[in-house]
């Protein structure tokens, strides 16, 4: 229990602004709250130590309250989205507590309340926001069914008002899950003592239990989306989902305090719907994030796209693959259709130059959107004509008609708007003149209304006959009718004298007077005036907050099937062929991320799997290529079912349910899990989960154990993928004795990674050849790596003698397989073994014993 609580039963010994500090922090006791006092947002207690640490702030004390003192630290608010920014990416909450009286008329502490809580994943701000990824707020609901744990899921990205739900039946499916989603705040019950999520999310939220409950969740997103029942949303079954859903939607509304127009629908996320990826598959594979941490990973340099919503819609693709074969044929037909280069070029112009309007759209439905958002959207809004005239083919003509001209809209924003507005409304300037005559007027009038002096100076001068008359102001008397002395016997009785210099004399008259008070509270009615429209603004744009998200959903498509053009040109992809029989077939296929990292050309290799070869067994040396072959084959799969052209001279897919992948391996320390743990673990998935129309990666599988016992487990591994499940597959091995699967089993083959000796050197061909490899290579990789001589020469002394033993030929190395070698040691036994069965024990003197154990000790020795 934080400091500030634990002060909080004896309130009355504090002051009363401590009484009212903790008295609301007292309402949010696990998050930082940021207390406005003048210019500054401070934090006290246990919150100004842990702000000081995590901000590197100054931490200081403000006098002593309850005879202790406080500790203090504060950041000034203009500066506050910095100080948020960096919190937020910490994983950590900020209840923002604002003045909301009127400290003329309060009495005592000025009344304050918490109007917004800043949360990692229901951030919406632009400086919160990172730009080119999706900020999704996650909660889970486990159910425990015999024995058994099954979870209901819903993630939405306020930001964008995306609401999905699903339920995945075990721990695997929900670990792929969460590595899909990359939550940025997750929520799970109170009750709940799993820590299966902890290594998906940073900011995790414990909620009570019955915010999960699937009756009150019913509930609230009925009244949410405002119908009477969810099955018209095809969930209303799924109550793990719906309990998640209610659990989520409650988290929002008591974080944003404010309505959620742009939520109107939810979506089901079916299983079947995509290429099911788990968690190992993705890191393997490395989408979205690079193994090494460099920014080397696919989303890395294949993301082609110019706009941040395009950016973030190709990572959401990537993410998740699509099986719907029309679909993927329409994304096809679209990236063809962008084959004229210069207007594909002419739309990528036009779409760099548009506003986050994904964002901005939904910061107008939660009314946080900021004078400059609604500039970028009426600039964005006004590039529409151009873009929809260079969607003119065919294929193109469904996202044209997603983006209808906004022409009453963009008028209204061309008039409310000046052409750069400021950041804030709150210090005004943001509306144009002409939009309002009532703030036209409020404006004039705190700038002076010259026109209105000059007016009335005129009408004076002829109703006084004094020409030199003219009206001045000072900051002490205020505005003044200025006449000369001598005039002063034209000076008309309801003037009335205000001030006597030593040649002049000053008055004031009622209009005059009246129109001072009205300058004197001019600016601020001019500003409240202009907030109020602000406000109305908002208003008329909230109606088309849906047509705005799906136009911007639109664009982003666009955007990112421009760019697939774009790559597709750039470096010579193909439109790939999908098929209705099972089988991957790539020609002359090349990695898509090494062939743009590295300087020297990538050399292509072909794959063909299908029914009758479904199991390809790879080998050759380490640094070979193998596992960029594997790699490649799996990425262009991927990439082929999210609507990409592929880097290859021809590429037939057929159906392809799952991608599995068992590559590299290290230890899970937190689980206690050793590497050979964690690789048996993921050889366990696959063995349960794969099917004929799975693709599936095995990489050196039972290296991490002894010889026999690996080679024993390779084996029984490439049998089981080859006779029962019967996935595609790329299997690679140093067991060369796992090469005599292709002569006894059908659909089994051999290819190997080409390599070239010459005496102690070694030369990579990475290329793919049929057959088995001849040899391992392994001292000359190590050589290559920097081994020591002395090292290296003991090496090969050591496997020198090794070949020379009987058990270890090369022969019987390389030509064997496990089972030959086990049936050779039990019909071969050795001479002195025979002699030793046909010995009758009881018939043998001591003496003939004795000679018969000499003669089998010479025989041994020879």
């Amino acid at each position: 229990m934080s400091e500030s609580l634990r002060s909080a039963p004896t309130q009355s010994n504090h002051t009363p602004m401590m009484q009212q500090y903790l008295r609301i922090k007292a309402e949010h006791p696990d998050i930082l709250l940021f207390y406005r006092m003048g210019d500054f947002y401070e934090l006290f207690f246990d919150d100004a130590k842990r702000a000081a640490d995590l901000l590197d702030i100054s931490l200081t004390k403000r006098g002593s309250s309850a005879g202790e003192p406080i500790p203090m630290a504060g950041v000034p608010y203009h500066a506050v989205e910095n100080y948020l920014a960096r919190l937020v990416q910490q994983g950590q909450s900020v209840a923002i507590c604002e003045q909301i009286g009127d400290p003329a008329t309060s009495k005592g502490p000025v009344e304050r309340q918490v109007v917004r809580i800043v949360t990692p994943g229901t951030v919406t701000d632009e400086a919160l926001l990172p730009d080119r990824k999706d900020n999704l707020l996650v909660a889970i609901k486990p159910q425990l069914h015999r024995g058994k744990l099954s979870y209901g899921v819903a993630a939405l990205d306020i930001s964008s008002g995306r609401f999905t739900v699903s339920e995945q039946a075990n721990d695997e499916s929900l670990q792929a899950e969460l590595a899909r989603l990359q939550p940025a705040e997750l929520l799970y019950p109170e009750t709940n003592t799993t820590e299966l999520w902890q290594d998906y999310c940073r900011s995790l939220r414990r909620r009570p239990d019955w915010e999960f409950d699937a009756d009150t969740a019913r509930q609230q997103l009925q009244q949410q989306f405002q119908t009477q029942h969810l099955d018209g949303f095809g969930i209303g079954e799924l109550e793990l989902a719906i309990g998640a859903a209610g659990a989520l939607l409650t988290y929002i509304k008591e974080t944003q305090r404010t309505a959620l127009p742009h939520l109107r629908t939810i979506v089901h996320e079916l299983p079947d719907s995509a290429l099911i990826l788990d968690s190992a598959t993705r890191r393997n594979l490395e989408l979205t994030q690079s193994l090494s941490g460099a920014a080397t990973a696919v989303a890395d340099v294949l993301d082609n796209t110019v706009s941040a919503m395009g950016s973030r819609m190709f990572k959401r693709w990537l993410q998740q693959p699509l099986r719907d074969q029309s679909q993927l044929k329409r994304r096809y037909a679209a990236v063809a259709a962008f084959s004229d280069t210069n207007m594909r070029d002419s739309l990528r112009t036009q779409l760099k130059q548009l506003g986050d309007i994904e964002r901005i759209s939904s910061r107008i439905a939660l009314r946080s959107a900021r004078p400059r958002d609604l500039a970028r959207l009426r600039d964005s809004l006004a590039l529409l004509p151009d873009i929809r005239a260079l969607l003119t083919p065919a294929p193109l003509q469904e996202f044209s008609a997603q983006c209808p001209p906004f022409t009453e809209l963009t008028e209204t924003l061309e008039r409310a708007l000046i052409e750069q507005p400021p950041v804030l409304i709150r210090d005004g300037g943001v509306l144009a003149t002409g939009y309002d005559a009532e703030l036209d007027e409020w404006r004039d009038l705190a700038n002076g209304a010259t026109s209105y002096l000059a007016k009335l100076e005129q009408q004076e001068r002829e109703r006084t006959g004094i020409s030199s008359l003219k009206i001045g102001y000072n900051r002490v008397h205020g505005y003044y009718l200025e006449a000369s002395r001598s005039a002063s016997a034209s000076i008309p009785d309801d003037y009335q004298r205000r001030q006597t210099l030593k040649n002049a004399e000053r008055y004031i008259i009622p209009e005059l007077k009246e129109h001072e008070e009205k300058v004197l509270s001019s600016q601020s009615k001019a500003l409240a005036r202009e907030k109020w429209l602000y406000e109305e603004l908002l208003s008329l744009l909230q109606p088309h907050v849906a047509e705005l998200l799906t136009m911007a959903s639109a664009l982003a498509q666009l955007d990112v099937l421009a760019g697939f053009a774009d790559t597709a040109e750039q470096h010579n992809y193909i439109q790939p062929e999908l098929m209705s029989t099972r089988g991957i077939n790539l020609r002359d296929a090349r990695h898509p991320v090494l062939e743009q990292l590295q300087d020297d050309p990538f050399i292509p290799n072909s794959v063909s799997l299908n029914a009758k070869r479904h199991l390809l067994l790879i080998t050759g040396p380490n640094m070979g290529g193998k596992s960029t072959y594997m790699r490649q084959t799996a990425l262009l799969v991927i990439l082929a079912h999210i609507g990409s052209y592929l880097p290859a001279s021809s590429a037939t897919i057929g159906p392809v349910d799952r991608i599995f992948t068992r590559i590299g391996a290290a230890d899970d320390l937190a689980s206690g899990r050793s590497t050979f743990m964690v690789e048996m673990t993921e050889a366990a998935a696959i063995m349960h989960n794969a099917t004929a129309h799975s693709l599936v990666l095995m990489d050196e599988i039972g290296r991490g154990t002894s010889t026999y016992d690996g080679l024993a487990l390779a084996w029984a591994c490439a049998e089981e993928l080859a006779k029962q499940n019967q996935a595609l597959t790329l299997f690679a091995t140093h067991y060369f004795e796992l090469t005599e699967l292709a002569e006894q089993l059908p659909g089994c083959a051999n290819v190997h990674v080409e390599a070239a000796e010459h005496g102690d050197t070694i030369t990579f061909l990475h290329s793919i050849q049929e057959g088995a490899a001849n040899k391992s290579f392994g001292l000359h990789v190590a050589q290559l790596a920097g081994m020591p001589q002395r090292v290296m020469q003991v090496a090969k002394q050591q496997l020198l003698r090794l070949e020379q033993l009987p058990a270890a030929t090369p022969q019987a190395q390389q030509q064997l397989s496990l089972p030959t070698q086990v049936e050779s040691q039990q019909t071969k036994p050795h001479p002195v073994i025979d002699a030793l069965a046909k010995v009758q024990p009881d018939q043998l003197s001591p003496r003939e014993a004795l000679d018969l154990i000499y003669a089998w000790q010479q025989e041994l020795k020879e």
